[in-house]
């Protein structure tokens, strides 16, 4: 199956990713791409985009990258995040890719953009570490 394709129908089964309108819009070996629209409900006091929104797509964009070099089975073990600019605009875009991957575990870093009016700004930097699932997760 290709991996875009792979990647949107896991994107769907989160409920959190439907609730916020994400999209999967790259997933390959190169890195990944993950789209969030801004509405007035991700929004803080002052206008800008949330921070956990930021940080949402942040955690799901390392994940991803995580997921293309070391198989779709994957959780973030941890991340940090550098708010660098207040997010204003139409659309949230999170770039990421891994920077080093061996057999459990990937280092993997993160852009975050904000698109207004069809320019990009770089609001947020991300780096993590995504880790191989030994056995599929149960509701145990």
């Amino acid at each position: 199956m290709d991996m875009l394709l792979q990647g949107q129908k896991v994107l769907q089964t989160q409920p959190f990713s439907r609730l916020l309108g994400a999209v999967l819009t790259r997933f390959d070996s190169e890195g990944t791409e993950l789209r969030v629209p801004v509405r007035d409900d991700l929004k803080q006091q002052f206008g800008f985009v949330h921070g956990g929104v930021l940080s949402y797509a942040a955690d799901n964009a390392l994940t991803y990258a995580g997921g293309a070099v070391l198989g779709t089975a994957v959780v973030t073990a941890e991340y940090k995040i550098n708010y660098v600019r207040p997010a204003l605009g139409q659309e949230i875009i999170a770039r990421a890719s891994a920077v080093q991957a061996g057999k459990s575990q990937a280092v993997c870093r993160c852009d975050v953009f904000a698109v207004n009016d069809g320019k990009e700004f770089l609001c947020a930097v991300a780096q993590g570490t995504i880790a191989r699932l030994s056995t599929a997760p149960s509701a145990d």
